[in-house]
């Protein structure tokens, strides 16, 4: 389900144009304020003017995975709408994350013109508390591609034009409130601007790095007797509930996944798992997969299974990678692809 919406009347991109930025739950069964949780996923609808041109979709993946400072401007105590004049149009800000507390903090987005299309080029985050507010940055936001080989490719994430790689910056969010935020991408027609806002919460019960999780049972084989269809709405259905939680928590690494590839309303769970899958192949038995439905029964109308619920979690996926002493070490939420995974697995082994 959508969380609340909180919308944006945004003038970074100056007199030209004023943009419409809407937050929305990846997916959730129960709603809640942004402001109070911060738990949103984006979708994002622009309004631009007729002087403002609209991009065409950009397809430059390999640069996109490698931005650099020097392509863009330097913030040089500037407004976020004095950087905004400096861009040539508008894509949709369509943001992956929605918790945020105060330090630095992930930003996963996606970037769309009007009809759709993804828009993958190079890209940076600038940040400020008010459109009208010095802005700090520019924060690179690197693409981490999302694609699978074949042979890990699921049912639902087989059809064309889906998502092939999540931007994700780091960027700090000092104090609770809400922040503007306005990302630039390098195309080949000059610099396209997305702005957006985050709410960032004074805290979140959701278990976070340095922390030890909930010791819980999650869901095996056992617990449903064999029955797949509760175990998993992925397919084909992978391999990761051959032990719970807590039979290995504090013994071995483990990567624990919270989607579910057929009711996610975003989307972007039947990705993720299948970027978890391959990566599983590729780590083998040096850590321990554990994926968790989201739905009592995967059926939506039942609400969350309570290991969402002992975790506060309202939205998906989540993944958290967990160390053999049982501490959490990184935690990714909503969209991420091959590139973040394999970080968290790697600090998970150390």
């Amino acid at each position: 389900m959508m969380l609340s919406m909180r919308v944006l009347q945004a003038s970074v991109l100056g007199a030209a144009a004023a943009l419409t930025v809407g937050l929305a739950g990846c997916g959730s069964s129960s709603a809640e304020s942004s402001s109070s949780s911060a738990s949103a996923t984006a979708t994002s609808s622009t309004q631009t003017s007729s002087t403002t041109a609209l991009p065409a979709a950009v397809a430059e993946l390999p640069a996109a995975e490698h931005p650099r400072a020097s392509q863009f401007p330097a913030a040089h105590g500037r407004t976020l709408s004095q950087l905004g004049r400096l861009v040539k149009s508008s894509a949709q800000f369509g943001a992956a994350t929605g918790t945020f507390t105060p330090g630095t903090q992930r930003l996963a987005f996606g970037l769309t013109t009007t009809s759709g299309e993804f828009i993958y080029a190079p890209t940076v985050v600038y940040i400020s508390r008010t459109p009208d507010s010095p802005a700090t940055g520019p924060y690179l936001a690197p693409a981490d591609p999302m694609s699978v080989a074949p042979q890990y490719r699921s049912k639902q994430n087989s059809g064309p034009g889906g998502i092939k790689a999540i931007y994700a910056s780091q960027v700090p969010v000092p104090h609770a409130g809400t922040y503007t935020v306005l990302s630039i991408t390098r195309g080949p027609k000059g610099l396209i601007g997305s702005p957006g806002e985050i709410a960032v919460a004074a805290s979140s019960p959701i278990p976070a790095p340095g922390q030890r999780p909930p010791d819980i049972a999650t869901d095996t084989a056992a617990s449903v007797h064999g029955d797949l269809a509760l175990l998993t709405t992925r397919v084909p259905p992978e391999h990761m509930q051959s032990v719970s939680l807590n039979q290995v928590l504090g013994k071995r690494p483990i990567a624990l996944l919270f989607s579910t590839p057929q009711f996610c309303i975003s989307r972007i769970c039947g990705p993720v798992t299948d970027v978890a899958v391959e990566l599983q192949h590729q780590y083998g038995n040096r850590i321990t997969f554990i994926h968790e439905e989201v739905y009592v029964d995967n059926q939506p109308s039942k609400g969350l299974r309570p290991q969402l619920k002992a975790f506060h979690l309202r939205t998906e996926p989540w993944l958290f990678t967990i160390n053999r002493r049982g501490i959490i070490v990184d935690r990714l939420e909503g969209a991420f692809g091959t590139t973040e995974l394999a970080q968290a697995l790697k600090a998970a082994i150390r």
